[in-house]
C-alpha cells in the first residue's frame, strides 16, 4: 500500500515537471515566433499590454467625413497643391581654381576634386542635422570629397557602445553615401597619409562661424584646401552655411533638401523602434497630436524665462544664464523680468497653456497626444496639467519597453562598477572604533554619513545649495547626452508622421531654430497639407491673460478668438516664417526651392477655397514651379467632398462647460456630445480667413 502511494506521488511529480517543461517550451516558441515575424512582436506586446499606456476612449470615434473631424484633423486646403520636389532642375555653380564660376550640368560629382573635407560637428540633434546638410553643400561648392562627418556627441570616450561609431550611431552611413553618390564624393575615412597627419595635428583647422557665406569658403577655405589637399571644419553652432543663398546657387538649396529629407535615414535599429512606436500609437485607430514643449534649460536661460519655475529649476536656469554671459553667448543682463519676456512671446508656452489652446479649439479630452522633443526641463511635473486635460498623453517610454530602448544603445560597459571608491580615512576609522568600544548600551546613534554629492537631471540638483559652480558632467551624464540623440531621433520620426503637430517653442539655447522648427520644415516638405499649428506666443499669452481669473470657464467670445487664431496660424504664420525663420534655418522653411505645384489637387475639392485664394497663398510663399509631368499620374490625396479647415462656426453656441468637462464625468453620453459638437461646427466657409 505504501509502495503504491509513493509510486503515485512520484508519478504526479513527473507529470507536473513535464507540464512545466512544456509550458516553458511553449512560451519560448511564442516569443521566438513573435520576434522573427514582421510586426509580430509589437502585436504581441499590445495584446498583453506590457506598456504603461492604457488607451482610454469614451467619446465615439468621429466619422472622417464629418465637419468636426475635417476641422480638427483634415488637410489644409490651401496647401494641398504643394508637393515635394527636391530633384535637380538646372545646373550647379561649381568653383574653378581661378575663383570663378562655371555652370556645370548635374551629371555627378567631378572625378578630380580639390581635396578632402573632414567635419567635426558639436551640438544637439537639430544642430547636427542642420550641420550635416550644410557640410554636404559646402563640399560640393568647393568641389571636395567629404569624409563622413564625425558627431562629437557620440565618441567612445563617453562610455557608449563600441558597436557604433560617431555618424553611424545615429544615421545609416551606407544610405547616406548611396543617396548622395550623384552629388558629392563621400568617403568613410581619410587616406592613410592624411589620417596620420590629422592624428599628429598637422592639417589646417577652421572653426567655422555660424551661417558663413559661400564667399567665406571661397576666399578662406578653398586656397588652403588646394594647398594642403585636406581641411578640417569644426562646426559648433548648428549650421556652417547661410540659410538664404544667391539665386545662382539655388541648386545647393535642393541639395540640402535631398540630404535632410532623403539621405539622412536613422540607423536600422532606431528606425524600426520608431516605426513600431508609431504603429502602437495608431493601433487604437485614432489620429494623434505630436506636441514639442521646446523647454530646454539652455533655451529658457538664453531667453530669460527662469521665473516660469518657482523652485530649484529657476536657480538652475540662472546658473546656465550666468555661464552663457561669461562666454559671450548672451549680451544682456543676468536678471531678466520673465513676466515681460513671456508677454513679448519670448518664452515657451507652458504645457498647460498648450492644453488650453487645444481644448478651446475643440479637441476632446481623450485625444491622443504624443510629447516629443527628447527631455522636458522640469520633468514630468510640468506635464501634470496637460495630463489633467487629456487622458491619453504619452511619450516614447509609454510605448516601448526598457529592453527595446536598451537594445538601440548597444552593449555598453557598466560604468557604475568603474567608479573608484575612496578608502575611509584613518580619522573615520578611529571614530568608528571608539564608538563601538565606548560606554554601555543603549547610547545615541552616530550621525548619518554625509550624502554623496550627486544630482539628477530631472530632480534635485544638490550642488545648487552648496556651490556657485556647476560640477563637470560625469561619464554617465555624457552617455545620457548621447542617448538623447536617439530619443530625439525617435521623436522626430513620430512628429513628422503625426496627424497634427504643435510646438511650444521654436528657438533653442542660442536663439536659432530648434527641434520643432526642423519638424515643421520636414512636414512642410513631405506633406504640406498636414495640420501644423504655428501659434503666435505673444498673441496667445495676451488671450490667456484675459481669462487668467477664470481660465477653465472661458466665454464664447474668447473661444472664438482662440479658434480663429489657431486656424489662421496654419497659413498666416507659415507665410510669416518665410521671412523670419528661413533667414536663420533653410530646413525650417524649404519652400519654394524644394516644392512644386499640382494645381489639380487643389481644384478637386468642391468646397475648398477659390483658385484665386490658392494662388495668393502660393504667390506669398513664392512657389511658381510646376510639378514634373511624371507626378501627374500619381493618385491625388484630396477628396472632392473634403472641406478645408476654415469651416468654423464664428457663432458657435457651445458652452464653455463642455469645453473643460472633467474626464471622470464622461459617460455613455459622450457620443451625443460629439454629435452635438459636429452639428455646431458645420457651417459656411469663410472668404479667405481672417
Amino acid at each position: 500500500m505504501k509502495e503504491g502511494k509513493a509510486f503515485f506521488k512520484s508519478r504526479l511529480k513527473w507529470v507536473g515537471l513535464v507540464g512545466l517543461v512544456l509550458s516553458a517550451f511553449s512560451l519560448f516558441v511564442h516569443f521566438l515566433l513573435a520576434r522573427f515575424t514582421e510586426d509580430g512582436f509589437s502585436e504581441y506586446q499590445s495584446s498583453i499590454t506590457i506598456f504603461s499606456w492604457r488607451p482610454v476612449f469614451e467619446t465615439s470615434d468621429l466619422s472622417k467625413t464629418s465637419p468636426l473631424y475635417r476641422r480638427l484633423w483634415g488637410q489644409v486646403g490651401k496647401l494641398e497643391s504643394l508637393y515635394p520636389d527636391a530633384n535637380p532642375r538646372g545646373f550647379y555653380a561649381d568653383i574653378l581654381r581661378n575663383n570663378g564660376f562655371l555652370h556645370m550640368p548635374i551629371a555627378g560629382p567631378n572625378a578630380e576634386t580639390n581635396g578632402y573635407i573632414f567635419v567635426r560637428i558639436q551640438g544637439g540633434f537639430h544642430e547636427i542635422r542642420s550641420s550635416i546638410c550644410d557640410a554636404v553643400a559646402v563640399s560640393r561648392f568647393l568641389n571636395a570629397s567629404l569624409v563622413v562627418p564625425e558627431i562629437q556627441q557620440t565618441t567612445s570616450k563617453k562610455g557608449i557602445s563600441s558597436q557604433f561609431k560617431s555618424f553611424a550611431y545615429l544615421y545609416n552611413e551606407d544610405q547616406f553615401m548611396a543617396a548622395l553618390a550623384k552629388d558629392v564624393n563621400i568617403v568613410k575615412t581619410l587616406p592613410k597619409r592624411l589620417k596620420t597627419a590629422r592624428r599628429n595635428k598637422e592639417i589646417p583647422v577652421f572653426r567655422v562661424p555660424y551661417a558663413a557665406s559661400p564667399y567665406y569658403y571661397l576666399h578662406n577655405v578653398l586656397p588652403v584646401l588646394i594647398k594642403h589637399s585636406v581641411v578640417e571644419l569644426v562646426v559648433s553652432d548648428g549650421g556652417c552655411l547661410q540659410a538664404i543663398l544667391p539665386p545662382d546657387l539655388e541648386e545647393y538649396q535642393r541639395l540640402r533638401c535631398r540630404v535632410a529629407f532623403h539621405a539622412l535615414r536613422f540607423r536600422q535599429d532606431v528606425q524600426e523602434l520608431a516605426t513600431n512606436i508609431l504603429h502602437r500609437l495608431r493601433a487604437p485607430g485614432r489620429p494623434f497630436i505630436a506636441f514639442d514643449p521646446g523647454m530646454t534649460r539652455d533655451a529658457l536661460a538664453y531667453h530669460g524665462c527662469a521665473e516660469l519655475f518657482q523652485d530649484v529649476h529657476a536657480e538652475l536656469i540662472q546658473h546656465r544664464r550666468s555661464w552663457m554671459r561669461k562666454r559671450g553667448i548672451i549680451k544682456g543682463q543676468l536678471s531678466v523680468n520673465s513676466a515681460k519676456q513671456r508677454l513679448k512671446g519670448s518664452c515657451p508656452l507652458m504645457p498647460e497653456e498648450v492644453g488650453i489652446l487645444l481644448r478651446a479649439y475643440g479637441y476632446s479630452w481623450d485625444t491622443v497626444i504624443y510629447v516629443s522633443g527628447g527631455e522636458v526641463f522640469g520633468g514630468q511635473r510640468t506635464l501634470i496639467p496637460l495630463h489633467g486635460m487629456f487622458e491619453n498623453v504619452v511619450d516614447r517610454t509609454s510605448l516601448s519597453t526598457v529592453w527595446e530602448l536598451s537594445r538601440i544603445y548597444g552593449r555598453e560597459a557598466n560604468l557604475e562598477e568603474n567608479y573608484p571608491r575612496a578608502p575611509p580615512t584613518t580619522q573615520i576609522e578611529m571614530k568608528l572604533d571608539a564608538w563601538k568600544n565606548s560606554g554601555p548600551r543603549p547610547r545615541p546613534l552616530p550621525p548619518p554619513p554625509a550624502r554623496p554629492k550627486t544630482y539628477n537631471i530631472e530632480g534635485w540638483w544638490g550642488w545648487v545649495a552648496e556651490s556657485d559652480n556647476e560640477p563637470e558632467s560625469t561619464v554617465v551624464e555624457l552617455r545620457t547626452n548621447a542617448h538623447k540623440l536617439l530619443w530625439e531621433a525617435i521623436d522626430y520620426f513620430i512628429s513628422v508622421e503625426a496627424d497634427v503637430f504643435i510646438p511650444g517653442f521654436d528657438r533653442d539655447g542660442k536663439g536659432h531654430p530648434n527641434f520643432a522648427s526642423l519638424v515643421m520644415g520636414h512636414r512642410l516638405y513631405q506633406s504640406a497639407g498636414s495640420k501644423t499649428y504655428r501659434p503666435d506666443r505673444k498673441e496667445v499669452v495676451r488671450l490667456l491673460e484675459e481669462i487668467r481669473s477664470h481660465m477653465y470657464h472661458a466665454n464664447h467670445t474668447w473661444l472664438t478668438s482662440i479658434r480663429r487664431h489657431l486656424r489662421n496660424s496654419l497659413i498666416d504664420r507659415l507665410i510669416e516664417a518665410s521671412n523670419k525663420s528661413k533667414s536663420k534655418s533653410f530646413l525650417s522653411h524649404p519652400v519654394p526651392e524644394c516644392s512644386c505645384l499640382r494645381p489639380d489637387s487643389g481644384e478637386t475639392s468642391s468646397n475648398a477655397s477659390s483658385p484665386s485664394m490658392h494662388s495668393q497663398v502660393q504667390t506669398a510663399l513664392g512657389i511658381l514651379h510646376r510639378c514634373p509631368v511624371w507626378m501627374d499620374g500619381e493618385k491625388i490625396s484630396s477628396s472632392r467632398e473634403k472641406e478645408n479647415e476654415e469651416d468654423i462656426d464664428e457663432n458657435d453656441p457651445s458652452s464653455s462647460g463642455l469645453f473643460f468637462q472633467h474626464a471622470g464625468s464622461h459617460d455613455a453620453g459622450g457620443e451625443d456630445i460629439n454629435l452635438k459638437e459636429e452639428s455646431q461646427f458645420e457651417d459656411q466657409e469663410e472668404d479667405g480667413g481672417d
